[in-house]
């Protein structure tokens, strides 16, 4: 893996708010790399800055958000060293988004087809409106929609079909890499099932990197090739989906979401929460942020923030882990 080229190379990434006390920052010195063809996930509790993050990484953070410090790289180019035209027409061409409401993503004012000719030609102007209009049918089939719904507006559309042209929508240039952030947070189970079953069988197709955020943990357990977990803006564990349910070192975070997974008994369905709340970056605990819910909590880590470690084929931001190869110091 690490011989190839990544697709998406973040490196000390720092984002942070501007407030009237100074900078709040939503995303601390996070590192990760997607290759090509691979599904990572990224998961966390809400505030975790997994959200603002995506934002960074298309470049369309807004209002007191900037980004503070670090590189971004998609496809080996600085993201954020491109002028406005250069990233213009790099936006959907290389990478895309798949936002998490499908209905805010769409224009409610324009049918489904000239949605997708506005994409196209906005990057092809040499593009007819015939072959646009074919190149929409094509993706239409490729996510399972009839292409009669073309003529339709979002709101007559269900909102696993909303959703699917949006993905649609997202891979229509053939991008090599794609953000997909809580896709299928809104819809029912048999339709997150459907629209998941597709986009891995379209990934497979087109053979487009992604990084798929999400707060379900199971959900992306079972997608992705890796899963990152974040907390309190900090990249806490990097480790193969696999070894999350087959190996015992973990973060204590991570622990707790493998454990709030739902299991079912003979009685009854079991959830055990983690303790506690998220904390406030506005005011975020000394040390290890998770410190205050942690079960394995010492004076070191009230103290000090531990660093990154190689903990088998997994990365772990713990004390616990102190002795291993450090991957990145505090």
């Amino acid at each position: 893996m690490s011989s190839r080229i990544p697709v998406l190379e973040l490196e000390d990434v720092s984002v942070a708010y501007d407030t009237h006390n100074g900078p709040v920052q939503a995303v601390n010195r996070v590192n990760l790399k997607v290759y090509p063809e691979e599904i990572v996930g990224l998961v966390g509790e809400s505030g975790s800055g997994k959200s603002t993050l995506a934002y960074a990484i298309m470049r369309l953070l807004k209002g007191a958000a900037f980004l503070q410090n670090g590189t971004i790289k998609v496809m080996g180019k600085d993201i954020y060293a491109m002028s406005p035209k250069e990233l213009q027409a790099f936006r959907w061409a290389q990478m895309s988004m798949v936002f998490q409401s499908a209905m805010s993503a769409l224009n409610p004012v324009m049918t489904v087809e000239q949605q997708f000719i506005d994409t196209l030609r906005s990057h092809n102007k040499q593009m007819t409106l015939e072959q646009c209009r074919m190149r929409a049918a094509e993706l239409m089939d490729l996510v399972r929609i009839d292409p009669k719904y073309l003529g339709s507006y979002p709101h007559q559309l269900s909102g696993g079909m909303r959703q699917r042209v949006v993905i649609a929508i997202a891979i229509a240039l053939e991008p090599a890499f794609v953000i997909m952030d809580e896709p299928t947070t809104a819809l029912d189970v048999v339709v997150q099932r459907s629209i998941l079953d597709q986009i891995q069988a379209i990934q497979r197709k087109v053979h487009f990197a992604v990084l798929f955020i999400s707060h379900d943990f199971s959900l992306v357990a079972e997608l992705a090739q890796r899963v990152a977990i974040m907390y309190a803006g900090r990249m806490v564990e990097v480790a193969d989906s696999r070894a999350l349910t087959q190996t015992e070192n973990h973060h204590p975070y991570t622990e707790g979401l493998l454990r709030a997974i739902p299991r079912l008994t003979a009685d009854e369905i079991v959830i055990e929460g983690i303790p506690g709340h998220p904390p406030n970056l506005v005011s975020l605990p000394s040390g290890c942020a998770f410190h205050p819910r942690c079960p394995y909590v010492t004076d070191e880590c009230r103290q000090q923030r531990p660093s990154l470690y190689e903990v088998g084929t997994a990365e772990i931001e713990c004390h616990r882990y102190a002795g291993q190869k450090v991957v990145q110091h505090v």
